[in-house]
């Protein structure tokens, strides 16, 4: 299969996407054409784990030029990493409403499902393209990208990885979580900035051919591990699939009924995950866009208009604290019609005016397919606490956003509806993290007890919950800090960071023998 820019130009293999990560016109890469997956192969896929049917999915798109055998391999390598015997457990809350558990993997935060997978599609893709060079997998994160990444990639043969994330922007077992990454190479360094500025300037080393150049004398070439990266996104399409299978062999629903997912999104990867699932047949009724106060995509479907001249917030929610949402491109192109040119015109006004604009016609079409709402922490807390009081049931902060938005999207669906005549339409929440990655505010939310201290919060979310504790998030308590620095949101100063990695300095791991 091939695939092409959202602005045109180029069209490449599926290996050349992945190790490219960003097109050279600074375009995202699509699939030429979305392939399907019958009725027959989704009844087939009940009978398959869930590294297979990850698998599965995958070879729809990949199978063609990294073989069936390799991406079944790769998947199963991957998901072993995993907690439980299932990598994406579908929980029961009430009635219809259901609860998709995505954060068993090494870092507890749903990219795991996807950043335990890439390295493998990256390393085949490699040798498929020819690439001599390392590969440096440059990330900017809001969160949990970079802790996935960077473990996912840590000692990788033949790769680097460097992050940023925003300096004050993370919650503060995520950045424990970077800070104290073994691995001899990696690279990671906070930014005097939020998400966006830390996005921004990694999307213009990608597109600097001076500073490529100078990594490739050093023997060094970019990749992404964002979901920029149709590598990191696909894996993402799976976990749809798996859902619907399991609502299918558990009763709840008949082959061909359509249900609605509910998705916390920020850099809007992981609900184009479900639409591109979609595409590929799955029946999906509505695709429920949760954003927090920081509603740029929540205003956008309901105007037409996406416009950043707004204030950025933090949140209790900080992986999405975000107001360039870049996976929005590959949609936006989509209802379009594929006109890469009229996309292209409207990313660079989106960088040159802050805001574009869409069709009336174009904006029919995405409210077909999308609900957006957005949360307040009020609306978040209420939600997580609601759903625990009730239910027994805890849950992160991201995922209250969803929880709060799926009350306002039931509210539409039955405003006009009789009581006991309510619409009994499935619905499955996405669940991005384990609660534990932000034991304050998720101990507030369900006790109203404000601690400061992270680990005191696990203590007392643990005797509150009877939830045990992710070992890996307890152990970051003992752990000395390795990676402390902070650089200026400049884009030279960045790049320099990036150069001294590429070059062979690396910041040693604490205690570690000489």
């Amino acid at each position: 299969m091939y695939f092409i820019s959202t602005r045109g130009g180029e069209k490449v293999t599926g290996a050349e996407a992945i190790v490219k990560g960003l097109a050279e016109n600074g375009g995202l890469y699509v699939p030429e054409k979305f392939p399907k997956i019958s009725q027959e192969e989704i009844q087939a896929m009940a009978e398959m784990e869930y590294p297979d049917r990850a698998a599965f999915v995958l070879g729809k798109y990949l199978a063609d030029e990294l073989g069936t055998e390799y991406l079944q391999e790769s998947c199963k390598k991957a998901y072993a990493t995993f907690t439980g015997t299932d990598p994406a457990p579908l929980v029961k809350i009430d009635g219809n409403l259901f609860i998709l558990e995505l954060f068993h993997g090494p870092t507890c935060a749903f990219k795991d499902m996807a950043l335990t997978v890439l390295p493998y599609l990256l390393k085949k893709s490699a040798e498929l393209t020819g690439v001599k060079e390392d590969i440096m997998i440059l990330t900017a994160t809001s969160g949990d990208t970079g802790k996935a990444a960077l473990e996912g990639f840590r000692d990788v043969k033949g790769t680097k990885v460097a992050v940023f994330y925003p300096d004050e922007g993370v919650a503060k077992m995520q950045r424990l979580q970077m800070s104290i990454q073994d691995g001899e190479n990696v690279f990671v360094s906070a930014v005097r900035g939020n998400f966006d500025d830390c996005q921004r300037a990694v999307k213009n080393m990608f597109a600097s051919e001076e500073l490529c150049a100078k990594l490739k004398e050093k023997g060094v070439r970019l990749s992404s591990a964002n979901s920029i990266n149709f590598g990191r996104l696909a894996p993402q399409i799976a976990y749809y699939f798996s859902a619907y299978i399991d609502l299918v062999t558990s009763g709840q629903i008949e082959y061909g009924d359509k249900i609605d997912f509910v998705v916390p999104t920020g850099n809007f990867g992981d609900i184009l995950a479900g639409w591109y699932a979609k595409q590929m047949g799955l029946p999906v009724r509505k695709l429920v866009c949760a954003s927090n106060r920081n509603k740029v995509l929540a205003d956008f479907f309901k105007k037409g208009v996406y416009d950043v001249k707004r204030a950025f917030h933090r949140t209790m929610s900080p992986s999405m604290d975000i107001l360039v949402s870049s996976n929005l491109e590959r949609l936006v192109f989509e209802v379009s019609g594929r006109n890469a040119k009229l996309t292209a015109e409207r990313m660079q006004s989106l960088q040159t005016q802050k805001e574009y604009f869409v069709t009336e016609k174009e904006q029919a079409v995405l409210n077909e397919e999308f609900f957006a709402g957005f949360a307040s922490e009020d609306d978040t807390v209420e939600a997580m606490y609601e759903i625990f009081d009730e239910y027994g049931y805890a849950m992160d902060t991201h995922t209250g956003v969803a929880l709060a938005v799926y009350e306002k999207y039931k509210e539409v669906l039955n405003k006009d509806r009789e009581e006991g005549d309510e619409d009994k339409t499935p619905v499955v929440v996405l669940s991005t993290a384990n609660p534990y990655k932000f034991p304050q505010d998720v101990l507030y939310a369900l006790s109203g007890n404000d601690v400061k201290d992270s680990f005191k919060g696990i203590k007392r979310l643990n005797l509150l919950t009877a939830m045990k504790p992710p070992k890996c998030l307890i152990d970051l308590r003992y752990r000395p800090l390795r990676f402390k620095g902070v650089v200026d949101n400049d884009f030279a100063k960045m790049s320099a960071e990036i150069l001294s990695f590429a070059g062979g300095k690396i910041i040693p791991v604490p205690d570690a023998k000489k």
